[in-house]
């Protein structure tokens, strides 16, 4: 007896008598499409076929699934990514073999019949009633079709997921509703291709595409009868006819399928016994899916790929819709990639750093005046075993990094360094630069002045390290006093402006924080960061934000909008200039000796952190740059002394000696066979005395003071007395963590001087 609907509204029956407009045959489909008695199930109205003319007439069809192949910059294939491992074919790409095995085994009258075939319904109601259970569906191919696009639709949300496969009367109407439009709208032949491409065949191949590559490693036009019988035979129950797993019971669902072709007279009796005889002789080819197949050690790059497409609006205007068409696939991206580059850095970091040492390295190379990111590599590979990992040591936290990034010591130096001769300070500028000193008293800041209530002092990495120094020698040796002098004359504020226009920020997304301590780079960066901001001093003062996507097209072939980069004006080229000719005074004469290229111009500076936690070399020619990080990757910092780093002992390690020769090594073979152009330079002296300027120890910058100010101000009134700044320690939740803040604002000491190698 039919069931009638809470209300008192028309009985299911009755619903179902309503559709017979459609076919004078449709309520018996309703009553038995697939399903036993409507009332053995217990089947509420609700959820059945309430409102079949609310259903809407058109079928939505997702864009299907499929792979996005990501390429380097000259084409070359890095990887292969997706949701689904699925490759749209055309039917004429598909063996004929393939076409008719799936017709024969699933829907054998599919030519003969509309989108339902009466026959089948009633062979299934009869043996379903029989049964007292499914034990046949009644299902046309297309109705099959329609179900896969609901599926698809519903993507990887299991509850979408279970609505689009349940067992409901109500889900039956519509399906069959959609496959009367579908079969109307498309034809058989396009029905059959949008099936063959769309439905599952077991280990993570969708489409007969991927399946034809998965199990036999061809293309599904080439696939034979007996490999098409298996494929088709697959459909039913991927897992328990899977051919890997159940060679088994798929040899005998092969053998069924081939059984049927036979009957059917699509192949002889002899055919289909003589390919019922042969083994599977399966050639399977394993899923090769995301950034951990990625090339070259290219896997943290992929990744990349992946994190800026999900993050740039240019892809989409919200996170959800960004993560729709990543899923979605089926794009080729060309990316800023220099696989030369690439093998380089992959090169030089396993020749000095191993996978399984206690410390790891990152390095990033950037093009100056492009902002393209040619090669990103790191020690610990893309992955989820031992001494492997999914961080990104050389991006930031919002980009797949780590929680805060890493210590930059005294590669900050020359970001203080530009600030100063921003603001007028003489290259020549001479410091008393003791080993030892306070902080200074007072500070001025972007708001209120910086106090050293706590007496903090700071000093340099050996007693025999004192003044006077001129900016370029302690840039040289890297001499902690003179820096602090300098931002004290100059004030907090001009550093940290400095740094904002050359993209300079902390890697968890704060800002800078207005303590002097940031001018022994205190705050934890990315070596993605460090490079893209001396590439700037590269390009003679303009700043390119990172880009690395140079190209990319749609499933359609159609080109895709992508990110663009942005170039603004940092500094002067007076002032890029003279850094240039301070920071090659590094590599000539001062710490960063063994990270000098031959042949060519280049730049760098060296920075070890305090307890030696993290050591860098960023350096630099007029058409790279580079940055190399050394440290514990991980929560716990490792202590660099005694220790043992790609098979070399180090009893101290400094930035020169073990990020230098990375560096060098990286970049020479990034290098080889291109151009070498020069460094605009100035002449720099050692000190004042020297350029015929004031002696002694000037505190004060060559430029006059804005009234109202102390010297270094920039803001009016901003002398007033205020409580000191502060660094809160935060926690970390993955990755690394940072080291505890010191009182009234001063961080850890960062090593400089003669002994940062």
């Amino acid at each position: 007896m039919a069931m009638k609907r809470s209300g008192g509204g028309p009985t299911v029956t009755r619903q179902a008598a309503k559709f017979l407009g459609v076919s004078v045959l449709s309520g018996v489909v309703l009553a038995g499409l697939a399903l036993p008695g409507i009332g053995a199930f217990g089947l509420a109205a609700k959820g059945s076929v309430e409102g079949f003319d609310e259903i809407p007439a058109n079928l939505k069809t997702p864009p299907l699934s499929q792979r996005t192949t990501i390429l380097d910059a000259q084409g070359g294939e890095i990887a292969k990514v997706y949701s689904r491992d699925r490759t749209v074919v055309p039917l004429n790409e598909i063996s004929p073999y393939m076409q008719k095995a799936i017709v024969a085994i699933e829907d054998s009258r599919y030519y003969e019949h509309g989108a339902v075939d009466l026959k089948g319904v009633l062979r299934a109601l009869n043996k379903n009633a029989q049964s007292g259970g499914v034990s046949e569906g009644a299902s046309t191919l297309t109705q099959q079709y329609v179900k896969n696009v609901f599926i698809e639709e519903a993507g990887d949300d299991p509850d979408k997921v279970a609505v689009a496969t349940q067992q409901t009367l109500g889900r039956k109407v519509k399906e069959l509703k959609y496959a009367i439009q579908v079969e109307k709208e498309l034809g058989k032949d396009r029905i059959l291709n949008n099936y063959l491409n769309i439905t599952f065949f077991g280990q993570q191949a969708y489409g007969v595409e991927a399946a034809s590559q998965r199990y036999f490693s061809k293309h599904a036009k080439d696939l034979t009868l007996g490999e098409s019988a298996l494929l088709a035979g697959i459909v039913q129950s991927p897992s328990r006819y899977d051919p890997v797993m159940a060679p088994k019971e798929a040899t005998k669902r092969r053998n069924t399928v081939l059984q049927r072709m036979a009957e059917l007279k699509n192949v002889t009796p002899a055919e289909a016994a003589a390919e019922q005889a042969k083994p599977l002789s399966l050639k399977v080819s394993r899923p090769k899916s995301g950034c951990i197949t990625a090339v070259d050690g290219a896997g943290f790059f992929c990744d990349y790929v992946r994190e800026t497409f999900l993050q740039d609006p240019v892809f989409g205007k919200t996170k959800e819709a960004r993560a729709k068409r990543w899923n979605e696939g089926g794009m080729t991206i060309r990316t800023t990639l220099d696989p030369q580059t690439q093998k380089s850095v992959q090169k030089s970091i396993t020749d000095h750093v191993y996978q399984s040492d206690p410390v790891a390295t990152a390095v990033s190379i950037v093009e100056p005046g492009t902002g393209k990111v040619l090669g990103m590599g790191q020690s610990r590979p893309y992955g989820f075993g031992e001494n492997q990992t999914q961080i990104n040591l050389s991006a930031d936290h919002a980009m797949g990094g780590s929680n805060y990034g890493f210590q930059v010591g005294s590669t900050f130096k020359p970001i203080l360094a530009a600030a100063a001769l921003e603001e007028g300070t003489s290259p020549n500028k001479t410091y008393s630069s003791p080993y030892s000193m306070p902080y200074p008293s007072e500070v001025e800041t972007c708001g209120k002045p910086w106090k050293n209530g706590g007496g903090e002092t700071v000093n340099n990495e050996n007693r025999s390290e004192r003044g006077p120094y001129g900016m370029k020698e302690a840039t040289a040796k890297s001499v902690n006093t003179y820096f602090i002098q300098m931002i004290e004359d100059i004030g907090i504020c001009p550093v940290t402006k400095m740094a904002d226009k050359l993209g300079v920020k902390p890697a968890d997304g704060s800002k800078l924080q207005q303590v002097p301590s940031i001018a022994l780079g205190t705050s934890g960066m990315s070596p993605l960061t460090m490079a893209s901001a001396y590439a700037a001093f590269a390009n003679r003062g303009t700043y390119c934000t990172p880009v690395i996507v140079e190209s990319a097209t749609g499933p359609d072939g159609k080109a895709l909008r992508v990110p663009k980069t942005k170039c603004s004006r940092a500094m002067s080229e007076q002032t890029a200039d003279t850094v240039n000719t301070l920071l090659q005074g590094v590599i000539e004469d001062g710490t960063g000796k063994e990270a000098g290229l031959s042949g060519r111009d280049s730049a760098g500076k060296t920075g070890t952190t305090d307890e030696r936690k993290a050591a860098w070399f960023v350096g630099y020619t007029p058409n790279m740059a580079g940055a190399v990080w050394v440290g514990g990757p991980g929560s716990k910092k490792v202590e660099m002394e005694n220790i043992t780093i790609g098979g070399v002992y180090h009893d101290k390690v400094y930035g020169a000696d073990t990020p230098g020769p990375i560096w060098r090594d990286a970049m020479a073979g990034a290098l080889d066979g291109k151009d070498a152009p020069t460094f605009g330079t100035v002449k720099v002296s050692d000190s004042e005395r020297d350029a015929g300027g004031d002696k002694g120890d000037k505190r004060t910058p060559n430029r006059p003071a804005k009234p109202g100010n102390k010297p270094g101000a920039n803001k009016p009134g901003s002398g007033k007395p205020g409580k000191p700044a502060t660094n809160k320690p935060r926690s970390a939740t993955d990755g690394d963590q940072p080291d505890p803040a010191q009182p009234n604002g001063i961080l850890p000491g960062i090593i400089g001087g003669p002994d940062e190698r």
